[in-house]
């Protein structure tokens, strides 16, 4: 944390950063944002439909992948699980022995750590240190509720995204929120950068892993997912607040309590006394009013963003890294086989470094993604390429290991 405290400190004197330095290079988009069935099909009527014989082939490839990837993949989510199983706060059954908070944080390293190569290959981007100071220092003004972090009451934190998006963001308007309230009386909010998915795996102190996914989070509001933060009154809405209360109190002031000093003979000395402590709980009623409205309306994003936690979260990344997995290799295949046909190759299985670099078909990929989406996509080649020789090595493996009948 020591290292995201100074970060953090040197981000504050930069004047209003707009994004995290070097982000292009720290985060690369390789979620690829079809359904595989989306993807099928549209494979299929793009560069499948010739003839009967390339269709038939082609949805006999994807039926196959679909039937060799679902004994590993159900094979790492139940590991997955029985790591966590231990450790799990949503827990039904009973539990034979309560692990000590070493044993504890043990087990949280281990399921993390198994976790990894499962995100990767669910495309997600590990945000790093520096793109959260930036995230926990800049703060959007669209952003009604700002939460403050305390670092020292954190074991560790760790965030990863996918699908970056730069376009109007949907806002939770609460009655208490003037900035929110602002901005939707604009015909439309302003423009600013999110992820369709976000998900954070948080220790407190002398607490558990918090492990939970949110859709549709800004950059600049990562924070507000963190189990333990306080909400806090921006500057801006401080400013306002005590110029109006200002404003207010000297027209009451000069209004009211002349004509009362004036009547009662009171003293100035005991009337500005009796105004300054009316003064000072009017200043606390309203803000502690504003700090209530400013939590119901983190809770309302925080129920309606929120995906799944905790051990139903480890099954849904499982299933998301599995379908990566297939679109990937369907990609993959599809324009290996496009490529190929294109230069008259006769052979399907032929190693594709032969005839076809990996980057041809990287560029082919990616090109098609973007064409159909409107999004920067980096395709992972070396994997797709990787796991689509695995896959044809099945079938072989298969065959070699069959008894022979004779």
């Amino acid at each position: 944390m020591s290292t995201l405290s100074t970060k953090i400190a040197e981000y504050r004197k930069m004047w209003k950063p707009t994004q995290p330095r070097d982000w292009d290079t720290q985060y690369k988009e390789r979620f690829i944002p079809f359904s595989k069935s989306q993807l099928v099909s549209t494979l299929l009527q793009e560069l499948h439909s010739s003839n009967e014989a390339d269709k038939h082939s082609f949805l006999s490839f994807v039926e196959h992948l679909d039937a060799t990837l679902l004994p590993p993949y159900h094979s790492i989510m139940e590991r997955l699980q029985g790591l966590y199983d231990p450790i799990n706060p949503d827990r039904d059954t009973l539990q034979d022995v309560c692990p000590s908070d070493a044993e504890r944080l043990n087990h949280e390293q281990q399921v993390l750590e198994e976790l990894q190569p499962v995100l990767e290959q669910a495309n997600f981007n590990s945000i790093s240190e520096d793109v959260l100071a930036y995230a926990l220092t800049v703060h959007h003004p669209q952003d009604g509720v700002q939460v403050q972090v305390n670092l020292e009451q954190y074991e560790y934190i760790q965030f990863w995204a996918l699908g970056q998006r730069v376009g109007p963001l949907a806002v939770q308007v609460s009655s208490g929120s003037q900035k929110n309230y602002f901005y939707k009386s604009q015909r439309q909010p302003p423009d600013r950068r999110y992820f369709k998915r976000v998900l954070v795996a948080a220790r407190p102190k002398n607490a558990h892993l918090v492990l939970k996914s949110f859709k549709d989070i800004p950059l600049e509001g990562l924070e507000q997912v963190l189990p333990v933060v306080k909400v806090r009154t921006s500057s801006f809405d401080r400013t306002l607040l005590n110029a109006m209360l200002l404003v207010s109190g000297m027209v009451l002031f000069v209004n009211v309590g002349m004509v009362v000093l004036s009547d009662l003979k009171i003293g100035t000395s005991l009337l500005l006394f009796l105004f300054a402590g009316f003064m000072a709980f009017r200043v606390w009623k309203t803000f502690a009013q504003r700090r209530r409205a400013h939590s119901l309306e983190l809770a309302h994003m925080l129920y309606y963003r929120s995906t799944s936690n905790n051990a139903e979260l480890l099954g849904a990344l499982t299933m998301r890294a599995q379908e990566e997995h297939a679109k990937e290799v369907i990609l993959a295949q599809s324009f290996l086989m496009q490529l190929r046909a294109s230069s008259n190759t006769t052979s399907l299985h032929e190693c594709p470094t032969d005839v076809i670099t990996m980057e041809q078909v990287k560029a082919e990929v990616e090109s098609w993604l973007q064409r159909k989406s409107g999004l920067d996509i980096t395709f992972n080649i070396d994997r797709a390429f990787e796991n689509l020789q695995r896959l044809h090595l099945e079938p072989r493996k298969k065959t070699e290991n069959k008894p022979d009948p004779a």
